[in-house]
């Protein structure tokens, strides 16, 4: 059911965006390319876990493991890149209202959405090459519900320091640089909301943010915590219990944020069904 309504609520977020004339502002079209990464991940991930969880396990070869674990790697960066790039147009829709439509035009969105989704594709390819060359003996039983880096890389008898250093360096720049950049970001859009002498006005300019904030909290916050977690066999719990909330309930979460947060997709919906009835 919760993967029925995931798919429901990308799915019409992206179908909205791209049939009203009224949301083909920069800040919805970084939104449909988020649903549809949402989807990607969602569709990669749960059909198998549902399967597992219906059979008490499941079989799956090698080339399915590193496909979902490729397409696992590719959806994160995907989605990390996209939040940040989020962040950027609310700073500038915020920040330098004025210079904003010269700055976030449509080619500079372009840009960033097609550096998003190349990074995507080109970085876990590099992760995934380097597992292929591993050699695998022993129990080939992933202790989890999906082909996940850290069990995967258990199943190795070769040495993985190469994989973790690479994986290591490519998480600094894709999920701390931008995490970082995000928190910027917000501290400078607070910053001139706070500028702002009306009330109505403050109201006004956080609700354009406040979407994208939440989602971001939700999303960096169920990282950090899948991510701190001490290694060792005690915390796989912990680990599938976090993954579960990361890959079912926050896609869930974010059409749901945005249907009921944003006025605009509110009143296009509203549209939709009164021409319908």
């Amino acid at each position: 059911m919760v993967y029925v309504l995931t798919m429901f609520g990308n799915v019409l977020i992206v179908v909205l965006v791209s049939i009203s004339q009224r949301l083909q502002s920069p800040m919805y079209l970084f939104l449909r390319n988020l649903s549809f990464c949402e989807v990607l991940f969602t569709t990669n991930i749960v059909p198998k876990m549902l399967q597992v969880i219906w059979h008490d396990g499941s079989s799956i070869s090698f080339f399915g493991c590193a496909s979902q674990l490729y397409l696992f790697g590719a959806t994160g960066i995907a989605e990390c890149l996209l939040l940040t790039s989020m962040s950027y147009d609310r700073y500038l829709a915020i920040c330098k209202p004025l210079h904003y439509f010269s700055i976030m035009n449509v080619k500079r969105y372009l840009y960033l959405v097609i550096f998003s989704w190349l990074c995507a594709i080109i970085l876990p390819a590099i992760s995934i090459g380097l597992i292929c060359m591993l050699d695998f003996c022993g129990p080939s039983v992933v202790d989890h519900f999906f082909c996940d880096l850290a069990p995967v890389l258990e199943l190795s008898c070769s040495d993985t320091s190469t994989v973790e250093f690479e994986v290591f360096a490519q998480t600094v720049p894709v999920f701390v640089f931008t995490f970082i950049y995000i928190v910027a970001t917000y501290v400078f859009i607070f910053l001139a909301i706070l500028k702002i002498t009306s009330t109505v006005g403050r109201q006004k300019a956080f609700s354009t943010c406040s979407s994208h904030l939440t989602v971001v909290c939700i999303y960096y916050g169920t990282m950090i915590c899948l991510y701190v977690t001490p290694s060792g066999r005690q915390s796989v719990k912990v680990n599938k219990t976090l993954s579960l909330l990361y890959s079912v309930v926050t896609p869930l979460l974010n059409p749901i944020i945005y249907s009921l947060r944003n006025q605009e997709i509110r009143n296009v919906i509203q549209k939709i069904i009164l021409k319908k009835t």
